[in-house]
C-alpha cells in the first residue's frame, strides 16, 4: 500500500485571486468603475494616504450607492463609499480564518494581505470552493441571511 500524505490545510494565498489593484480614495466611483470593467471583478480595494487600505467599493456599491441615488459618478470620491475599518485577511492564515471572519463580518471579499502589503483577494466562491460541502454551505447560508 502507498504511503498517504496529510494535505496541508489552504491558506488564504492559496485560494486568493492575486495581483489586486487598489482605486484611490480621492478618485470617482466612475473611475472606480472602468478599473472594475477592466479587470472583470466585482470588488475593489479603496486606498487611502500612503496606499493605506481604508474599504473596499463593489459594483453594487456604485449603483446603489451613486446611481440609484441619482449622484454623478464622476463626482463622488470613492473614499465617501469605503464604510469603517476594512475587514482584511492574511495571507498565511488558513480557510478556517477565511471561513470564520467572512461569517462574524458577514462580507462576502475579502482583502488579503501581507505585513502590510495588498496581495490579493478572497471571494465567497474561492473560499467555497475550499471548503467541505458542508462548511461552504454553511457559509453561503451565514452570508445569504440578514
Amino acid at each position: 500500500m502507498g504511503r498517504r500524505f496529510a494535505m496541508a490545510t489552504p491558506t488564504a494565498r492559496d485560494i486568493m485571486t492575486g495581483g489586486a489593484q487598489c482605486v484611490q480614495a480621492h478618485e470617482s466611483a466612475l473611475d472606480a468603475a472602468r478599473k472594475l470593467t477592466e479587470s472583470q471583478v466585482g470588488a475593489l480595494p479603496v486606498c487611502g494616504e500612503n496606499n493605506r487600505l481604508i474599504g473596499v467599493i463593489t459594483d453594487r456599491d456604485i449603483v446603489v450607492r451613486v446611481l440609484g441615488k441619482g449622484l454623478a459618478p464622476a463626482e463622488v470620491e470613492t473614499g465617501t463609499l469605503a464604510q469603517g475599518e476594512a475587514v482584511t485577511i492574511g495571507a498565511d492564515d488558513d480557510i478556517d480564518e477565511v471561513f470564520e471572519t467572512m461569517t462574524q463580518h458577514k462580507v462576502r471579499r475579502l482583502p488579503v494581505i501581507d505585513g502590510t502589503a495588498l496581495v490579493g483577494m478572497v471571494a465567497l466562491a474561492d473560499a467555497a470552493r475550499a471548503l467541505d460541502a458542508p462548511d461552504a454551505g454553511r457559509l453561503v447560508a451565514a452570508l445569504s441571511t440578514d
